[in-house]
């Protein structure tokens, strides 16, 4: 498992060379009619899926240890945020891997173990990742009513153990987003493997 670690650390390292756009605080999202497929056959734009106070979208897939280890939390995140009028969705934007891994088929299979209670849609061609500058999974970018991004980064500061989290960044983030009030924390490093994506 160390050695899994290690080489998403050394991915990630490597990916900042071929990132070309990166969403700053206060941009608005791109792409936010475009329908993508989910795991449950039906077609979602973000907007579609955005609530009142806004929408998180996160970066997945069904295999990068660090989604495995943060995964029990998904499910209790969309909770979260369902209570404060936020919509949330996860993005699988590995295109490299569609015929493997990260397929339709094996995202529905996926989705089915964990239990999912959000929408798990297919980037299809890295269109939103490459557009927002995500570069992990998981990467989290939450969107403000008005889609202006308000925080992007990690979902807390401890992957490996909840029970030891200090600082729950999405969900603190989350709940003054509906508060109305700033965000402390808008902005971290994200962790987590490259996301395997389409580069034109």
């Amino acid at each position: 498992m160390k050695g899994l670690f290690a080489i998403c650390f050394l991915l990630i390292a490597g990916l900042a060379v071929a990132e070309v756009n990166q969403l700053k605080l206060g941009d608005k999202a791109p792409h936010t009619d475009v329908k993508m497929t989910g795991t449950t056959g039906e077609n979602f734009s973000m907007l579609d899926l955005k609530k009142e106070n806004g929408l998180v979208v996160i970066f997945s897939c069904n295999t990068c240890p660090f989604v495995i280890a943060w995964e029990d939390r998904y499910n209790g995140i969309a909770e979260w945020a369902n209570n404060n009028n936020v919509g949330l969705v996860m993005l699988n934007s590995n295109y490299m891997k569609r015929s493997g891994d990260d397929s339709l088929e094996a995202m529905k299979k996926h989705a089915s173990e964990k239990n999912y209670n959000f929408p798990y849609l297919v980037d299809k061609e890295s269109l939103v990742a490459n557009a927002f500058g995500g570069q992990t999974t998981p990467h989290v970018f939450l969107f403000d009513r008005d889609f202006k991004l308000v925080f992007k980064g990690a979902i807390d500061d401890n992957f490996k153990n909840a029970s030891e989290v200090k600082q729950n960044y999405l969900k603190d983030a989350i709940t003054s987003l509906a508060k109305g009030e700033p965000i402390v924390t808008a902005e971290t490093k994200p962790i987590g493997c490259s996301i395997k994506r389409k580069i034109d």
